[in-house]
């Protein structure tokens, strides 16, 4: 049975170019990257079901990842804040064809001010993980949370070989209309994305968070496991942050956790993947 199919609204939401969607890569030493990849979606008609393709476009630490390691965990969350988690692998690039003309086609990369894709991407969805619908209150309750654990998380930070994120980057990390994932590698070594919506700074060294529903896919993570955490704004601006996770803990019942950041990337234009920390 397909993958894809199984989830209901899921095919659905990987068809809209605007649907925000991360796709998290490994380096061959193991640290996770977690990016926006809105131009990842379903290979099309004809196509096996549970084939999805992407543009090589803006993703140039993703495509060295994608070429030293196959695997790949993606997350998908519409307007609704509804979503999937998925993991697979990464079969191949494709210069020219069906697939690559679907890409080029898309209003996205149709109207781009740079360029069309270099080539074409395919993975192969193997299994979803987890999938998700959060209420607005349960994300302010979660923010609220997180808030609440800024102090404790700051101070275990200053005992790590932690850098300071850009005032600009804080201040991105801050409001609630901000998508914000986290991705470290699960235990088959695949990297899981996790929908952390109330992300946000612990000082200017930390990131705490209160996963809320999506707390089973962070409870694995060992203290000073890489972590790699992204935001996308509804201005369409994005940083990743990689650093350390601090370990989780307990909060009016309620588990909260935190990574100290080690280093600050821009997620888009000019220079896509340039380190600002």
């Amino acid at each position: 049975m397909s993958v894809v199919l199984g989830q209901a609204g899921l095919m659905e939401a990987l068809s809209h170019e605007m649907t925000p969607k991360f796709l998290a890569t490994r380096s061959a030493d193991g640290i996770p990257n977690v990016v926006p990849c809105t131009s990842l979606m379903p290979a099309g008609e004809g196509a096996p079901q549970d084939r999805l393709i992407l543009g090589n476009f803006l993703l140039r630490k993703s495509v060295a990842n994608l070429d030293s390691d196959p695997r790949v965990g993606i997350l998908v969350v519409t307007t609704d804040l509804e979503g999937w988690v998925l993991q697979g692998d990464f079969v191949e690039w494709q210069r020219a064809g069906p697939y690559v003309d679907r890409l080029n086609n898309t209003d996205l990369l149709r109207y781009n001010a740079y360029t069309g894709i270099r080539n074409a991407g395919v993975i192969e969805v193997t299994s979803a993980v987890f999938a998700f619908r959060l209420s607005k209150l349960r994300v302010l309750v979660d923010y609220v949370l997180a808030r609440a654990a800024r102090g404790s998380v700051q101070r275990e930070s200053q005992r790590e070989k932690a850098t300071a994120m850009p005032q600009v980057v804080q201040e991105k990390f801050t409001p609630m209309t901000a998508v914000r994932v986290l991705a470290h590698l699960d235990g088959a070594g695949y990297p899981l994305v996790a929908p952390v919506l109330s992300l946000q700074p612990a000082g200017d060294r930390a990131l705490v968070c209160a996963p809320g529903p999506a707390a089973g896919l962070l409870s694995a993570i060992a203290p000073g496991a890489p972590v790699a955490a992204n935001l996308l704004t509804l201005d369409i601006v994005s940083f990743q942050a990689k650093g350390r996770w601090l370990g989780t803990r307990q909060l009016l019942g309620s588990p909260v956790g935190g990574m100290s950041v080690e280093a600050v990337y821009a997620g888009g234009p000019p220079i896509p993947g340039r380190r600002v920390a």
